[in-house]
C-alpha cells in the first residue's frame, strides 16, 4: 500500500472518530447550541429587536442572525477539538498515534477536520432554526460557505493549541472564558460599529471575529462596516499562522505529555 493511501486511511479514521464522539453525545455537544440560539432569537429578536427597528436597512433580527451563527460555528469547533485534544493527551492514545508512522500534519487535520464537522453540522441547524424566526436572503451563498469553512478551521487551530498547553482540565476553560466569549461579544454580532465612538471602532478593528462576523453577514445580507476582501485575507492571514505554530508544535513534542 502505498503512503497516499495509508495517509488517507489515517486520516478518515481519526475523522471518523472525532465525528462518532460529538454524535455520540449530540445531547451536550448539539442540543444546547440550538437552545442558546433559540433564547437569542427570541430575547434579541423578537422582544428586543421589535423596539430597535431596523440596522442598515434590514430588521434587527435579520442583523443579529448571521453574527449568532458565527457564534454557534466558533464555540462548537474550538470546544471539539480542545475537548478531543486534551482527551487523547490525558489518556495518552496521543502518544501511540505520535509514533505511529503518520505525518504530524495528517494526525493534526484529523482533529480539524472533526472541529470543522461539528462546527458546521452546529451551524446548519442554528440557520434552520433563524428560519423559523425570519426570511434569510443568503445572497451570496458561495461566500456564506466559505467563510463558515475558514472559520471553523481557524478557531479548531485555535483548540488545538490550547489543548497542547493545557495541563489540566481546569486550562481548557480559561481561553474560551476569558478570551473567546469577549472578542464574540464585541465582534458585531448585536450591533453595527458605526453606532460606536471611534476609540472604540478602533478596538474592534483590531479583533480578529469581527471581520469573520462581517464577512458572513455580507454573504447572507449583502451588508458590511468592512472590506469584504480584508475581511477573507484576515481570517486566511490568522490560519496561516496558527497552522503554522501548530506544526511547529507538533514536530517539538511541546506539550504532547501529561
Amino acid at each position: 500500500m502505498t503512503r497516499f493511501k495509508e495517509n488517507i486511511i489515517g486520516l478518515y479514521t481519526i475523522l471518523r472518530r472525532e465525528i462518532s464522539r460529538f454524535l455520540r453525545i449530540w445531547s451536550q455537544t448539539l442540543l444546547p447550541s440550538v437552545i442558546s440560539m433559540t433564547l437569542y432569537f427570541v430575547i434579541f429578536g423578537n422582544l428586543i429587536g421589535s423596539r430597535i427597528g431596523e440596522i442598515g436597512g434590514v430588521s434587527y433580527i435579520e442583523y443579529i442572525v448571521p453574527g449568532l451563527i458565527m457564534m454557534a460555528i466558533i464555540t462548537n469547533s474550538y470546544g471539539n477539538v480542545v475537548a478531543s485534544f486534551f482527551g487523547s493527551k490525558f489518556q495518552r492514545n496521543i502518544e501511540e498515534m505520535l509514533v505511529s508512522p503518520l505525518p504530524n500534519f495528517i494526525i493534526l487535520w484529523g482533529y480539524l477536520l472533526g472541529g470543522l464537522a461539528r462546527g458546521v453540522a452546529v451551524g446548519i441547524l442554528v440557520t434552520g432554526l433563524s428560519l423559523f424566526f425570519t426570511a434569510l436572503p443568503l445572497t451570496h451563498i458561495w461566500l456564506v460557505i466559505l467563510v463558515a469553512v475558514l472559520t471553523a478551521i481557524l478557531f479548531s487551530l485555535a483548540g488545538l493549541i490550547n489543548g497542547i498547553f493545557a495541563k489540566k482540565f481546569d486550562d481548557i476553560n480559561i481561553v474560551p472564558t476569558f478570551v473567546l466569549t469577549p472578542l464574540t461579544y464585541l465582534g458585531g454580532v448585536f450591533y453595527s460599529i458605526d453606532f460606536l465612538p471611534s476609540f472604540w471602532q478602533w478596538i474592534s478593528y483590531s479583533n480578529p471575529v469581527f471581520y469573520m462576523i462581517n464577512a458572513f453577514r455580507y454573504g447572507m445580507l449583502g451588508k458590511s462596516d468592512i472590506n469584504v476582501h480584508v475581511a477573507l485575507w484576515v481570517i486566511i492571514g490568522f490560519i496561516v499562522v496558527l497552522y503554522s505554530w501548530a506544526i511547529w508544535l507538533f514536530r517539538k513534542g511541546v506539550g504532547i505529555k501529561m
